[in-house]
């Protein structure tokens, strides 16, 4: 699932040159996502982090209460250390930034597909560090203090968005919006909120601009 076609058109094509794979459904938001699976039942689903209604990390959480058995890849602009451990927590097996996605697409749906995790060495050494007894948080992303919803509503300020239309785009009200972005404020220890937005539109900027399902 992913709301850029031309994304969508690459994948089908990458995984389309495989004898044994092939896209058997797309979908551009998570009500045409929800409604593909419950068709099409994949064996599969790759997920983007950023989609037109909701953010990945919700859909993900939707498709595994719906499909608690169904593998979820996450292929997405967004560098992995701000959604990768978000994106296994709410049930994924793995995480692929879009640049790595042309090298790398067929071999994490392989993986997957055999009941691997599939993530980079990175990624899987900060877990191990976490596991083995470091709660050290060196290296890590200031955001990972906020939660899910605190971390969308973020990612939307960053990208330049009011508090009314972040509001319409989350479904929530405007008062629930100016409490997550008061929270933020206090857990990133900003004075203001205009030091927030400055430090969230540069944070945009430098995680770059902004899925569809597989039958084995």
């Amino acid at each position: 699932m992913d709301d850029h076609p031309i994304v969508r058109e690459r994948l089908a094509e990458l995984i389309g040159q495989e004898p044994d794979l092939h896209v058997c459904a797309e979908a551009e938001d998570s009500h045409q996502a929800l409604k593909a699976v419950e068709a099409f039942l994949p064996d599969l689903a790759i997920v983007d982090i950023t989609l037109k209604d909701t953010y990945g990390i919700e859909l993900i959480k939707q498709l595994k209460e719906r499909h608690p058995k169904l593998p979820i890849l996450v292929l997405s602009m967004h560098d992995e250390s701000l959604y990768g451990e978000r994106a296994l927590r709410a049930g994924a097996m793995g995480y692929l930034t879009k640049q790595e996605a042309t090298k790398k697409v067929v071999t994490a749906i392989r993986r997957i597909l055999e009941g691997e995790i599939f993530v980079s060495d990175k990624m899987a050494a900060t877990i191990l560090r976490k596991v083995a007894g470091g709660a050290s948080t060196e290296g890590g992303s200031p955001v990972d203090v906020l939660s899910n919803r605190e971390m969308e509503v973020f990612q939307l300020l960053g990208e330049g968005l009011g508090v009314r239309k972040i509001a319409d785009n989350l479904f929530i009200s405007v008062k629930t919006v100016e409490a997550h972005r008061e929270h933020i404020k206090q857990k990133m220890n900003f004075k203001s909120s205009s030091e927030l937005l400055r430090y969230a539109i540069q944070h945009a900027i430098k995680d770059g601009p902004s899925a569809s399902a597989e039958k084995a």
